[in-house]
C-alpha cells in the first residue's frame, strides 16, 4: 500500500500470529531482495479497551517507531478492504496512545493526530550550549552542520520526533547531506525525522523529509503535520495548510491544539510471503 508515495507492507496479525523482528522487517523492506517498503505495518488486536485495533510500525532498518501518519491512513483502508471491521471512524492503538481515523466516500482518510509538543524535551534533544532565537511563538535551535553553516530547527513532537527547517527551494535543499547528519546527530537521543520546508503562501508549502530509519521518503504524514505546525507557530502559515510532497498532497488542519491530516491511501497489490525463507535469502545476500 502507499499514502502519497510513502509505501508499506501491511500484515494481517488478526488472523495469524506474526512475531516481527528487526531481521524480518529488514528482509521484507529490502527493495532488491524483498518486497520493498519504507515501513512494515502490522494490524493486531488491541490491548486498550477503547481501541478497535492496534497497529505497529517498523522502519526499513528494522527499528520500531511510535507513529506513521501515512501508514495510519493505509491501516484504515486495509482493515475495511480485508473485512476486519466495518466501523468508521476507527480507533487505533499506537505506541503513544489512541488515534481516531475516518475514511470518506471519496476514499481519502482523515486522521486525528492528537496533541503536539514543542521544544527540546518533546524530541529528547540535548540543547545544552546551543544558540537559539525566538521566531513567533516558536524557538529555533541553531545546530551546526558544517564549520560555517547552521540549521535553524523547530522541534516538534507528534508521537515521534521531528526537526523542521525552512529553505528557499526544496528542489535544491541539502536533503542528502544534512538529512542523515541531523537524523543521527548525538544530541537527539532517539534520532529524529528531518523536514525541509519551502513556504509557497500562507496556506501552502512544499516539503521533503529525511525519515529515521528509512531515508528520504516520497511523503511523511507526521512530517507534514510537524511542518505545518512549525510554520504556524513561526507566524508563516495559517491553518489549513496544503502540504505538497514528492508523492502527493496532504491537507493539515490545526485548531485549538488538535491536529487533523487528510490524504490518500492506495492498495497496490495483495499476496502471501514466507517471511522466514525471505530472511534466509536476505541474510545470504548480505554476506556476499
Amino acid at each position: 500500500m502507499h499514502g502519497a508515495g510513502n509505501d508499506f507492507v501491511v500484515l494481517d496479525g488478526m488472523r495469524q500470529a506474526i512475531q516481527m523482528t528487526p531481521e524480518r522487517a529488514r528482509a521484507l523492506a529490502d527493495r532488491h531482495f524483498g518486497i520493498g517498503a519504507d515501513q512494515i505495518l502490522i494490524v493486531e488486536s488491541p490491548s486498550h479497551p477503547e481501541a478497535d485495533f492496534r497497529y505497529r510500525i517498523f522502519n526499513a532498518d528494522g527499528s520500531e517507531v511510535e507513529h506513521c501518519g501515512n501508514g495510519a491512513r493505509c491501516f484504515v483502508r486495509f482493515v475495511h478492504e480485508q473485512g476486519l471491521s466495518r466501523r468508521n471512524p476507527l480507533r487505533a492503538e499506537i505506541a503513544t496512545g489512541i488515534i481516531e481515523l475516518l475514511e470518506s466516500e471519496s476514499g481519502e482518510v482523515t486522521v486525528q493526530m492528537g496533541q503536539t509538543r514543542h521544544g527540546p524535551e518533546a524530541v529528547s534533544f540535548d540543547a545544552s550550549g546551543l544558540e537559539s532565537s525566538p521566531c513567533g511563538d516558536d524557538t529555533l535551535w541553531h545546530l551546526p552542520v558544517s564549520p560555517h553553516q547552521q540549521a535553524r530547527l523547530s522541534l516538534v513532537g507528534i508521537s515521534n520526533p521531528h526537526a523542521v527547517m525552512v529553505v528557499d527551494d526544496v528542489a535544491t535543499a541539502p536533503v542528502e547531506q544534512w538529512g542523515p547528519f541531523i537524523e543521527s546527530h548525538e544530541r537527539f537521543a532517539h534520532r529524529v525525522n528531518v523536514g525541509f520546508m519551502e513556504v509557497v503562501d500562507r496556506h501552502s508549502v512544499r516539503l521533503r523529509v529525511y525519515e529515521r530509519g528509512a531515508g528520504e521518503t516520497l511523503a511523511c504524514g507526521t512530517g507534514a503535520c510537524a511542518a505545518a505546525v512549525a510554520g504556524i507557530r513561526r507566524g508563516l502559515l495559517d491553518s489549513p495548510v496544503r502540504v505538497q510532497t514528492r508523492g502527493g498532497v496532504l491537507e493539515i488542519a490545526w485548531q485549538d491544539g488538535i491536529l487533523h491530516m487528510t490524504g490518500p491511501a492506495v492498495t497496490v497489490f495483495n499476496g502471501t510471503v514466507d517471511i522466514d525463507a525471505l530472511v534466509r535469502q536476505h541474510a545470504a545476500h548480505m554476506q556476499l
